[in-house]
């Protein structure tokens, strides 16, 4: 006899791998990982699609809320007795320690995430367990990112899309929000930023230099982008002080300003690499 919640479970994962985090139905628009944990009693592999939200450069929060359930989903069970885990975003795939929150740093987090989304707040009220919250930091090792890519072509357009997402909720979320800026949002946009400006120092000294030697007649495009990249820091930086106030209507011009010149970056971007890298 089939499992309807593994099978549904199964789907958004074939999605979610099928599309680069891509899925539809009740994920659609949301910020959404595959888990995959280590079975506390088999030790095989399971992967589970998780809610998530930001929380810094370097980690993630996920939330063992089950809907609500009185009993903790599997997958926190297994992280328990296996911390080691891995991440899927749709783009990147890495290796992460799970750390359980307790006390005031879970009552933090968890605030945040109400003030994200008030689903987080229902789940809790309909069971008595305190909901866990888990840091899922990444596991820093030598070498590139792990992306889910076939050519570096591929890779850019995918990284680039990843950055137009998160922009869209981080606007979506501004435009939802009320008088003033939560704690969540200023996370979220400083996540991404910190996101972007990592990015670009990737091409800055790696990527550009690679093109720049291979065909010197990409010059005037690799010194425009560079020159881009200079502009568009200086507008992450007004956002960044803008994050510091309680305007929300500034915080929306800025993050608009942002959106409008990291779009018109990443077309060019796209218009004078992707032909370049899918040659190399």
């Amino acid at each position: 006899m089939t499992n309807p919640f593994h099978d549904f479970n199964q789907q958004i994962i074939d999605e979610f791998r099928a599309n680069h985090g891509r899925v539809g139905g009740p994920f659609e628009g949301g910020r959404l990982i595959l888990l995959t944990t280590t079975g506390a009693r088999t030790g095989t592999p399971h992967t589970t699609p998780v809610g998530y939200l930001p929380d810094g450069g370097d980690r993630i929060l996920v939330i063992a809320s089950a809907g609500g359930s009185p009993r903790h989903p599997d997958w926190y069970r297994n992280l328990l007795a296996h911390p080691r885990v891995t991440v899927e975003s749709g783009v990147f795939t890495y290796e992460a320690e799970a750390v359980v929150l307790a006390g005031e740093k879970r009552d933090r987090a968890f605030a945040r995430a109400v003030e994200a989304d008030r689903g987080w707040a229902v789940y809790q009220e309909k069971t008595d367990r305190v909901l866990p919250v888990v840091a899922l930091r990444e596991i820093a090792r030598p070498g590139p990112p792990d992306i889910n890519a076939s050519s570096p072509a591929e890779a850019v357009k995918l990284v680039h899309d990843v950055f137009r997402r998160e922009l869209a909720l981080i606007r979506r979320e501004l435009a939802t929000g009320s008088t003033t800026l939560g704690a969540q949002l200023r996370v979220n946009c400083l996540t991404f930023c910190q996101g972007l400006h990592n990015h670009h120092t990737g091409e800055d000294v790696a990527m550009f230099p690679f093109l720049a030697e291979r065909h010197p007649e990409a010059a005037p495009a690799l010194d425009r982008l560079r020159a881009e990249h200079e502009h568009i820091a200086a507008l992450v930086e007004e956002l960044r002080r803008t994050l510091s106030g309680t305007d929300l209507d500034s915080v929306r011009t800025e993050v608009e300003r942002l959106t409008t010149e990291l779009e018109a970056h990443l077309a060019y971007e796209e218009e004078q690499l992707l032909p370049l890298l899918a040659e190399a």
